[in-house]
């Protein structure tokens, strides 16, 4: 459901305007809202303005009006960008239960430069290492991720690049310039205090083993067996000092 999916602009709530008219005849509120997606962002003006490309409300009727892109402030090397429209959406009544894709333009006071682009303060774009005049998004480990090394933030990156859940802990059993291998663990079941009290829980286990990309470390295979018999069914390449003398899984 299209109302249900859409963003209200953060930080500010909703902001009705006058209503509009429903197909049969009744009003509809207009609602001050930001996009439901950013699809890209890119300069224009020699650098002096942003055009941000959001996908937006369509229907049979009029669904957007009053498009505005405006910086609310720079800072730290950043120009916070927000995008709003006026829609009728948020009533399914309305017939805005399609989507369209629309450009804003954002005037700004001196050229972007080498500066990141923040999004409505979610989505973060950066001219560092894109072919103009497109920006490129940065992802969840930043504009500049970590390059892949034998180092605990490093290790923390390749986790959160591993499909996985959240509050994941890690163990590292092996690492050179190519390769990794950690053995993470997730805690399951309810939250709960002592074991004694009658609480139980236990973990699951995964050996994951990834190889070094420019990046960070890309997830390629995973094997539980001890040793390298197993891996090296699937990953055969893997060298021989990082699996020999891998243990078998703990397993609560």
């Amino acid at each position: 459901m299209l109302g249900a999916v859409m963003a209200i602009l953060a930080g500010c709530g909703s902001k009705t305007v006058e209503p509009a008219e429903k197909a049969t005849g009744e009003e509809v509120a207009w609602t001050v809202v930001a996009p439901i997606r950013i699809d890209s962002v890119r300069t224009a003006d020699g650098g002096r303005s942003l055009v941000v490309d959001a996908e937006v409300p369509d229907g049979a009727r009029e669904c957007v009006r009053g498009l505005r892109g405006e910086v609310d402030t720079v800072e730290h090397g950043t120009v916070y960008v927000r995008v709003t429209y006026e829609t009728p959406s948020l009533d399914r009544e309305s017939g805005c239960t399609g989507t369209q894709r629309v450009a804003a333009t954002v005037k700004l006071g001196e050229p972007l430069s080498s500066r990141t682009v923040m999004v409505n303060s979610l989505d973060v774009y950066t001219p560092a290492g894109a072919t103009p005049p497109a920006l490129r998004q940065c992802g969840e480990n930043g504009c500049d991720p970590t390059p892949p090394r034998c180092t605990s933030s490093s290790y923390r990156q390749a986790v959160n690049d591993t499909d996985i859940p959240t509050h994941t802990s890690w163990e590292e059993r092996g690492c050179d310039d190519t390769w990794l291998v950690l053995d993470l663990s997730t805690r399951m079941g309810p939250v709960c205090g002592d074991t004694a009290d009658g609480c139980s829980s236990s973990n699951i286990s995964q050996r994951w083993f990834y190889r070094a990309e420019t990046s960070g470390w890309k997830p390629v295979a995973t094997n539980g067996e001890a040793g390298c018999m197993g891996i090296h069914k699937v990953l055969p390449e893997l060298p021989t000092r990082l699996c020999a003398s891998l243990p078998r899984l703990d397993r609560d």
